[in-house]
């Protein structure tokens, strides 16, 4: 396996590279692409090549595949928030490098599986009560409408035997570690990581508003599961939902007073914030994963679960 990670040096990259390592000792290769080099501490062994590179550019893309490449990761974006802020900047980074990518895995090996980090920001409009694969992307952002242009372009480029791709629709993924981003969702870790390190966090929007969260471990499992699968078993559209669970905010602070103790609602504030939440509401409230649990995908069992796990591994 030679295997390309855009996006490699953010927090998802990062973890999806330590796995696939763990996961399959025979990789040759695996080449981080993003524009800041990968963290010293993560490049463990000769097979990692960290790439400081421009996927907006053609050249550079065309140096990074060849075609030896097995396998790409398309994890680099612009988020929600940043690209609503900044139009022409999420649409260079969210569909022109995705252009870029497909078109350079189209010229050198069709075989190579791509895939390819969608959004539950595809949805919008008037959703019905649950979704499943075949529900109609309406989205209520540029970084939504992003999104699903590269889905139905990924979906083309497969049809035509372009490259062998798939995309997967990640749900908000809690509790990721580190600091803030400007992506929309960014609150719904904040506002359990920040109390639990006695630092603020705001909650945008109503305490009440479902949210299709899954963690982080289980997100990387399953997009790896992605790259592995029989691409025939999706019957021509390949697009998955990856499975989740619904929560919301309150249930969430519960669960960390629950564990933590009421100290903790000393750093969580409640400022509404409509255009978080107006993004955040648009997205679906549940989806019936059937099929993708059918496919062999997983989910997170309850939210207490995943507080737990994240409070045992950051210790």
């Amino acid at each position: 396996m030679n295997i390309i990670i855009t996006g490699g040096a953010g927090f998802l990259g990062s973890e999806l590279l330590i796995n696939l390592l763990k996961q399959y000792p025979s990789i040759e290769t695996i080449k981080v692409v993003d524009r800041i080099k990968l963290s010293e501490s993560l490049i463990t062994n000769h097979k990692i090549k960290s790439i400081v590179a421009d996927i907006t550019v053609k050249q550079e893309v065309d140096n990074i595949i060849d075609e030896n490449t097995t396998h790409v990761f398309h994890l680099a974006a612009i988020v929600s928030s940043h690209a609503e802020e900044d139009f022409e900047l999420g649409m260079l980074v969210n569909l022109k490098a995705t252009q870029l990518l497909l078109e350079r895995c189209r010229q050198v090996n069709p075989n190579i599986r791509f895939v390819f980090s969608s959004s539950l920001a595809v949805f919008g409009g008037e959703l019905p009560e649950k979704i499943d694969y075949m529900t109609a992307m309406q989205p209520s952002s540029s970084y939504g409408t992003q999104k699903a242009i590269c889905e139905l372009l990924i979906n083309d480029y497969a049809r035509k035997g372009f490259v062998d791709a798939v995309s997967v629709r990640l749900p908000t993924i809690c509790i990721r570690p580190g600091i803030p981003n400007k992506a929309a969702s960014s609150f719904v870790s904040g506002m359990i990581r920040e109390p639990l390190k006695q630092k603020k966090s705001n909650c945008p929007v109503h305490v009440d508003l479902p949210l299709w969260v899954s963690s982080p471990n289980t997100v990387i499992k399953n997009i790896i599961h992605a790259s592995q699968i029989n691409t025939d078993s999706l019957k021509g559209f390949r697009t998955i939902n990856l499975p989740g669970l619904q929560t919301s905010p309150k249930e969430m602070i519960a669960s960390l007073v629950n564990i933590v103790g009421q100290s903790c609602l000393d750093f969580i504030s409640y400022e509404q914030d409509e255009n978080i939440a107006s993004i955040i509401s648009s997205w679906p409230k549940y989806i019936n994963n059937e099929k993708e649990l059918a496919l062999g995908f997983i989910k997170d069992t309850d939210f207490n679960s995943i507080l737990n796990t994240y409070i045992n591994t950051t210790k």
